[in-house]
């Protein structure tokens, strides 16, 4: 079985990172089993203030009651509550029981202040969700 380290490597936002620091912060995530059919997250609910990385299992990402994706081990999702405290912007649903590894807001945000780098990559990825919406409201529009 993976560490928890390996398992932070495969996500984008910290794949930058060096062993050190990946070490440093699996120390903060926290290992979850979540039920199938439980809403992780709910749209427009201040559900929790935390950022979570699929180990196993799937889940189905949900907006305005339509499907909009799906994600699997590797995947993450509440990124944006990590620097922000909005309601969130989608629901996500367990299709199978899942193992999370899970970070809560202020343990992230004192590891980014120490790692400037990940608040960096944080950064770009935020303005490419942006860019991305803003890229599919256009073309709603035409």
């Amino acid at each position: 079985m993976a560490s928890r380290a390996d398992e932070l490597k495969r996500v984008p936002l910290f794949s930058s990172l060096s062993q050190r620091q990946l070490k440093r912060l699996a120390r903060d995530f926290r290992e979850r089993e979540i039920k199938s059919g439980t809403s992780v997250m709910r749209e427009g609910e201040k559900s929790g203030i935390s950022f979570f990385v699929i180990v196993e299992g799937t889940a189905t990402v949900s907006v305005d009651g339509a499907q909009v994706g799906q994600l699997g081990p590797g995947d993450h999702f509440g990124e944006l509550a990590l620097i922000s405290e909005r309601v969130r912007s989608a629901t996500v649903t367990a299709d199978e029981p899942m193992r999370c590894l899970v970070l809560g807001f202020w343990d992230f945000r004192r590891f980014a202040k120490d790692n400037p780098d990940v608040s960096w990559k944080l950064l770009e990825h935020v303005v490419e969700l942006l860019a991305k919406e803003r890229d599919d409201q256009a073309g709603a529009q035409v």
